[in-house]
């Protein structure tokens, strides 16, 4: 397929966006929900700071899925040094799931929320990792508040004889309050994405961009296949070693276990041509990346490792 190395395209509905598998979805949510929805989630949410890399990432996070009756919960790994606990959808956010999963016509389980607190947060360009994402699904991203760009740039190996240092092909996709942006796994393999800070003076800002005081909330769904027994002893499902509830295994933490998926993390940001099965395919259970007992060597590896992916 040919890319044309030209300025960023500035895309919406109906434009092809990343390999055709993804789109914009304008006004996904009713009037009578999306009038309240912004300030009662600040209210329902659990919002907590969380870290990586050693610093605050610049954002408020939460993470809220469906627990089933036995406890047992649907689990997203990435890269952070943590993640916040998950906990049941609240009220507003149960009512915009409803209305993403009638759009997608797939269930999502899983939401990752995000207040973007002025153009100064951000989210550095990446791949999301798929190892706990049902395969065939997609991935959503609902906007309410301020819009926000996001930028989609294909990856380095995605052109052959793409010289070190030349342009590579990207999209703006402008994300307007009350729109959704569904992101497609094939458009997931092949480019990385952001929503870069936006430092520019209020007076270069459109209204649409200074609404709610430049305050966005942002809503990933995901409809995750890999889970968490209650106390969260054991992991099962597509992500992991045993696939079922009856053959959960206990979880890992630290180890060269965690090394192994940090760099399997990596490979997946940087290829576009990466091989689900044969990196993902045999399981990991791994919860946390780092364990109290590790030993120099592997806190020396899980570092090395974590470089690699953050250089991507």
């Amino acid at each position: 397929m040919p890319y044309q190395l030209a300025s960023p395209s500035r895309l919406g509905p109906g434009d092809k966006i990343g390999e055709g598998d993804s789109e914009l979805v304008l006004n996904i949510l009713p009037p009578d929900l999306v009038e309240d929805a912004f300030e009662n989630m600040r209210k329902e949410v659990a919002w907590k700071a969380m870290h990586h890399r050693g610093g605050e990432v610049p954002r408020l996070v939460a993470v809220e899925g469906d627990v089933a009756a036995d406890g047992s919960f649907p689990l997203y790994r990435h890269p952070a040094d943590e993640s916040p606990a998950l906990r049941p959808f609240s009220p507003t956010v149960s009512l915009i799931r409803e209305h993403v999963q009638k759009v997608l016509k797939h269930p999502v389980n899983h939401v990752l929320i995000q207040h973007y607190r002025s153009g100064a947060d951000y989210i550095s360009e990446h791949s999301d990792k798929t190892i706990d994402v049902v395969r065939g699904s997609k991935i959503v991203n609902v906007s309410l508040g301020a819009q926000r760009v996001m930028t989609l740039r294909l990856k380095r190996d995605g052109i052959d004889g793409l010289g070190k240092g030349t342009r590579r092909p990207s999209q703006k996709i402008p994300l307007p309050h009350n729109s959704m942006f569904v992101l497609g796994l094939e458009t997931n393999a092949k480019w990385l994405h952001a929503i870069n800070h936006d430092k520019r003076p209020l007076y270069q800002k459109s209204p649409e961009e200074r609404f709610m005081n430049e305050e966005r909330i942002s809503l990933t769904f995901r409809h995750i296949g890999t889970f968490l027994t209650a106390d969260e002893s054991h992991i099962y499902g597509q992500g992991a070693k045993g696939k079922t509830r009856e053959t959960a295994q206990p979880v890992i933490n630290g180890t060269e276990e965690a090394v192994k998926l940090i760099k399997a993390f990596s490979k997946e940001n940087q290829r576009s041509g990466f091989d689900w099965e044969a990196v993902y395919g045999e399981g990991s259970d791994v919860l946390h990346f780092t364990h109290t007992n590790d030993t120099a060597p592997q806190r020396e590896n899980l570092h090395e490792a974590k470089s690699a992916l953050e250089g991507t």
